[in-house]
């Protein structure tokens, strides 16, 4: 789940918010260097890192409240600053150290996507209901509004639906819409992707339903335009853990993915440890 997040993060990281001719690069050729942003073509940006945040605090059976949340977050962030965050969170984190510190000083109140691309890998819990209940949990700590926690939920259960085979990929729209209404999880997402957390769910749920293979599913996040390196993030996740879905991304993405301390090897075995937390 992690190695394919972080890479659908890493591509989709330089098509985010380009021209329509960029996005006729969009051949999983390799890595891309964003014409704006500084991210090195391989590096994974805040999706990623937010998400090993959440990860680690899984297999680590914190407590999940959101001062330990928080600490995680801002740990996490120390240990290996980057770039790829919002400028202002960004700035945020730089100045924050500690999990008092961050609930203290946060202004949880965006519906933006920030919550719902770190989810993933809280589908690892054994119930839909204990899912939402935590997926709610570390939404609150930056995203604490009705849409950040919805788009937060059907993310977490995107996952939870295929490690726990609780149906057919055709029927993952239907079942997200029985869980987390409000949203037409199940209607095909059409044109670019904004910043709010649902349309990247809406187009990562997409992307999911209208193909079989990982590396059909990542160009088609991107073709989308907008914010691809979260919907990318959001659905690699979810389509790793599915059966129905051909785990055939290119090896050279898979090698070009950076190998620092907390890189590929890192992600692998993280990986490991999350997965083993799966109740069957």
């Amino acid at each position: 789940m992690l190695l394919e997040l972080a890479i659908g993060d890493a591509y989709g990281a330089g098509f985010e918010y380009v021209s329509k001719r960029v996005l006729e690069r969009n051949d999983l050729s390799g890595y891309l260097q964003h014409p704006r942003y500084s991210t090195r073509p391989g590096q994974y940006t805040d999706d990623t890192q937010m998400s090993i945040a959440i990860a680690e605090a899984i297999v680590a059976d914190d407590r999940w409240t959101p001062l330990h949340l928080a600490h995680r977050f801002v740990e996490v962030f120390h240990r290996d600053p980057r770039e790829g965050y919002a400028s202002r969170f960004y700035a945020f984190l730089q100045q924050t150290q500690t999990g008092e510190e961050f609930l203290a000083n946060i202004q949880p109140n965006s519906d933006k996507s920030g919550a719902a691309m770190r989810a993933g890998p809280v589908g690892i819990f054994a119930t839909v209901e204990e899912v939402l209940e935590r997926a709610s949990i570390q939404t609150q700590v930056t995203h604490n509004t009705p849409a950040g926690i919805s788009a937060a939920q059907a993310s977490a259960l995107m996952t939870h639906y295929f490690l726990y085979d609780l149906g057919v990929k055709s029927a993952l729209g239907k079942f997200l819409d029985s869980h987390v209404p409000g949203y037409q999880w199940n209607e095909p997402w059409q044109g670019e992707v904004g910043a709010q957390g649902w349309m990247s769910v809406r187009a990562a749920v997409t992307a999911v339903l209208r193909h079989t293979s990982l590396s059909a599913i990542l160009q088609d996040c991107v073709r989308f335009g907008g914010d691809v390196d979260t919907v990318a993030t959001i659905a690699l996740a979810a389509g790793s853990c599915s059966q129905e879905v051909i785990q055939d991304l290119p090896q050279h993405l898979v090698d070009g993915l950076e190998n620092e301390t907390y890189g590929r090897d890192y992600l692998c075995d993280l990986d490991v440890k999350l997965l083993d937390k799966v109740q069957r």
